[in-house]
Order: C-alpha cells, then structure tokens, then sequence
C-alpha cells in the first residue's frame, strides 16, 4: 500500500481536508471541517480505511500539530519556500499541500510533540528573536511593549493562550471563579469564531480578553499585509462577541524578528509577551507545571500558559496548586492590564505613529 496524505488548508470557516494516496487519487471525496470539530476531524482521520493519512499542514496553521501528535497521528509541516504563494487570509489549499507531500515527501518536516509546530526551524526563530531584541528593548520603554509589570506591587497576571477551547477553558473559568481570580485570555480567531459563547464566558467573569493572531501562524513566514490581516480579523470577531475589540497582541510562539516588528509599526496594538514560561504544551506534567511557576513568580509577573490547541488536562491539574500557592504569598491575581508598568517606561501605549 503506498503512503497516503491529508492536507489539512485553513479558512476563516475552518478547515479543508484533501487525502491523496500515491498516485495523486483521491482517497475520499473532500471534506470541510469547522474550527471547534478537530476532535471530530482527529477521529475521521483515524477511521479511514487502511489507517489514517500522513497529515500535512503549512506553517500558518499551527492550532493542530499539537492534538494530532498528541493523538499518534503522522504530522508534516511543508515549509513556505516549497509552496505557491497564499492568500492574503488563508493558508495554501489543501489539495497543494497533499500534492507537495505526495511528490516530494523528503522536504517536509516531521513535526513532533516535543519540538512543536516549529519543529526544525528553532535556529531561524532564535537568531531572529535576537536580531529583534534591541527594537523590542526601545519599545518596551517607551510602553509599547509589556513583559512584566513592577516589582514592588504585589500582583500577578495568569495568561491563558490558543483558546477558547470546548473542554479546557471552561474547566479554567471555574478554578479562577472557585479562587476570585482574573486573568487574561489570549484567544485565536478561528476558535473565536467557532466558540463565541466561551468567549462571552471568559468576558463575563471579568477576565481580559487579548489577541494572539487567527491562525497562530510562524510570523516570520507572513508578508506586512497578512500579518495585520490576522490581527485585524481575531480583534473584529472578539468585538462582535463581547463588544470590545482587544487591544493587546500576543505573538505566536513570541516570533518578534526586525521584520515582524517593522510590520506592526503603526498597528494599534500592544506587544504584551511573558516573563515566567511553563512550556505547558510539552507537557512536562501538573506538578512540574506548577513548581515551573511557582519557582519563577513573583510580583509583576506575567505567566504564560494554555488552554487551547491541544490536550491541555496537565495545565488545568496545575492551576489550583499555582494559584494556591501564589495567594499564600499574598499576591493578588489579576488581569495583565492591571499590573502597574515598570520604572522608567512610559506606560501601556498602542503601536501607533
């Protein structure tokens, strides 16, 4: 039986799934899948007959490699430089992606649980991070970016990334609730647009409700247009569902290169990134998430976690030991635009000329 493959191409709908075998026939007819259905969609991979496809996605798309490789699935990531160029919102089509694996399966990129989406690209991430790090330095103290706030205020902000998700952020929500605990949620617009009553859930209970792109792409891969196309579209979906557009941008993967940055210039939206990191989507388990934060924290820290994109049981068996074991410190726990900004910047201030 030779190799068969499912290019998986996003939409502001959600997903399309073409499975080619190795002759370039389709396997099955093709298939639409809505953003809240990866479960769904895992599951009908893996009932094809014969097994399930290699699946293969482009680095725009980076909401699910973490469930399929959870899942056991065979995931490939096909790079930018070997794919036609894409829309300006939307990732190249499914059939494309199924085809380049297909004709030329050795390019890709297996990407694993432990790696991530980024899997064999770090060096590239890294050294464009610290190319980036004098530019994110000057913006930071003109309050233009934000990584932590002061050090003599008690407070710490829980940040919750890649949601909403059907399961996880509700099973979040009622921890925080169970404690009088705020946080921000740093949710992707095609989960938005597919769970707008978790989002209105999240808003209701007083938490923040901040903006982290609709596909959680590789940044680096964007041009200036789709980048801001991505800001754009999560910030008027999360508007329609709660009646404010957020006005804080997350960065997937905290991919912040010169060129990211000089895309963002003059985009109304603040930088906001993390100076406590608990690499909950490694999934290191509960109790070395909890100490991770634990250890770390203290006041003015931002602590980023997830509650979407993937199989995050581990984070939510953490928090009630991170957030016990940060009120015992007398630390009050509150949303990040409620952390006073440090000396010496000029305050929360939009990317804006």
């Amino acid at each position: 039986m030779t190799k068969r493959y499912a290019g998986i191409a996003w939409t502001g709908e959600g997903y399309r799934v073409e499975v080619l075998d190795g002759a370039g026939h389709r396997v099955v007819e093709p298939s639409g899948w809505g953003g809240a259905q990866v479960a769904e969609l895992i599951g009908w991979l893996r009932g094809l007959d014969d097994g399930a496809p290699a699946v293969v996605l482009d680095s725009t798309n980076g909401l699910l490699d973490g469930p399929m490789t959870a899942a056991g699935l065979e995931v490939y990531r096909a790079d930018p430089w070997l794919l036609p160029p894409r829309p300006r919102f939307g990732s190249v089509p499914a059939e494309q992606l199924a085809e380049q694996a297909r004709t030329a399966p050795g390019a890709l990129a297996r990407v694993t649980a432990e790696g991530g989406t980024l899997t064999g690209r770090a060096e590239e991430y890294f050294e464009g991070v610290r190319r980036g790090e004098p530019i994110l330095a000057a913006l930071t103290a003109a309050g233009r970016c934000f990584e932590h706030g002061r050090r003599d205020t008690p407070r710490v902000a829980l940040t919750f990334d890649d949601g909403p998700d059907p399961v996880h952020t509700r099973q979040v929500l009622e921890i925080l609730d169970r404690y009088g605990a705020r946080a921000t949620f740093f949710c992707v617009g095609h989960h938005v647009a597919a769970l707008p009553d978790e989002v209105r859930r999240i808003a209701a209970a007083g938490h923040e409700v901040g903006n982290h792109s609709w596909s959680h792409p590789f940044l680096f891969d964007l041009t200036p247009d789709q980048l801001r196309e991505q800001i754009d579209r999560t910030a008027e979906v999360v508007a329609e569902v709660t009646g404010e557009a957020p006005t804080r941008f997350r960065p997937p993967y905290g991919a912040l290169s010169p060129e990211v940055l000089a895309a963002l210039e003059g985009h109304r939206t603040t930088l906001t990134m993390w100076d406590v990191d608990t690499r909950d989507w490694s999934r290191p388990g509960p109790d070395r998430i909890a100490a991770t934060v634990l250890e770390a924290a203290g006041p003015g820290s931002v602590v980023l976690m997830h509650e979407g994109a993937g199989d995050r049981g581990q984070t939510v068996q953490a928090l009630p030991s991170i957030v016990e074991g940060l009120l015992d410190r007398g630390l009050e726990l509150v949303p990040v635009a409620e952390l006073p900004a440090p000396p010496g910047t000029a305050g929360t201030q939009p990317l804006d000329r």
